[in-house]
């Protein structure tokens, strides 16, 4: 093969090799179907209303079946949502840095309004499984609360923290549920973050999850878990957060290293 004449499948940068075709080259009618609605989002651009099903049916001469899984997949990877009743495009995926900067400041760098909507905040003893991520004995008394995530009045997430009261012994009186909790930490109690674990799997939300962050069970969410420590190297937090698969992306800048 001769490479000086550039690559044999041209495509955009990122983009599956020759479109996800088999060598084969057959392909299931609601992927070509795909291809094609795709093209059609790129020339509206986004907030655009797309076609009825019934329209886009009769355009690609498929049957609506066809066409509605094809619109399924191109919402599942964030490049359409409902709206309504109808579909429009969506904008570009939020960026959400793997650092210890609080959700909070990554919507901001992403050029977003960050938002929270209080959901509960309760106090129980700590369990053995928490003792360990927030430093209280089992028995004393840890907080839980959970915050909806907003991104310009959008749900995109949903988010649970826990920490001892000892730590944080007015939470519930001086901290405002729709702000960050981290610089609360930083401001009110004089507490910094140190170091942090996480871990992040792809899960299905739960009925009341789903229900809460208003997306169809169905969706796919990116489920990271996170267990910080202060500067002197103390437990300080757990935080067990949801955000939507089909808004948001994780990124991450990585020193040099031996292979």
């Amino acid at each position: 093969m001769d490479h000086s004449q550039g690559h044999p499948h041209p495509r955009a940068p990122g983009a599956p090799v020759r479109a996800g075709v088999p060598e084969h080259g057959r392909v299931p009618k609601y992927y070509m179907v795909k291809t094609r609605i795709a093209a059609l989002v790129e020339e509206l651009g986004e907030g655009r209303a797309l076609p009825t099903e019934r329209d886009l049916a009769t355009r690609y001469e498929v049957a609506r079946e066809t066409v509605r899984q094809a619109l399924r997949e191109l919402i599942l990877e964030g490049r359409l949502r409902r709206q309504g009743r109808g579909t429009v495009v969506a904008g570009p995926k939020l960026e959400q840095p793997l650092s210890l900067a609080s959700y909070t400041e990554g919507v901001r760098l992403s050029g977003h309004t960050p938002g929270r909507r209080l959901v509960s905040l309760e106090r129980f003893p700590c369990t053995a499984a928490l003792a360990a991520a927030t430093g209280a004995a089992e028995g004393e008394p840890v907080w839980h609360m959970e915050r909806v995530l907003l991104a310009d009045d959008e749900r995109v997430g949903l988010e649970s923290t826990y920490v001892s009261v000892a730590r944080a012994p007015a939470l519930d009186g001086d901290f405002d549920p729709d702000s960050s909790f981290y610089a609360y930490l930083r401001e009110r109690l004089g507490v910094s973050f140190g170091e942090a674990d996480e871990r992040i799997e792809t899960v299905l939300a739960t009925p009341r999850e789903a229900l809460l962050i208003g997306t169809p069970p169905a969706l796919p969410m990116l489920l990271l878990h996170r267990a910080s420590n202060d500067t002197d190297g103390r437990p300080l937090e757990r935080v067990r957060t949801l955000f939507r698969g089909d808004r948001f992306s994780f990124t991450a800048r990585l020193g040099g290293g031996e292979h």
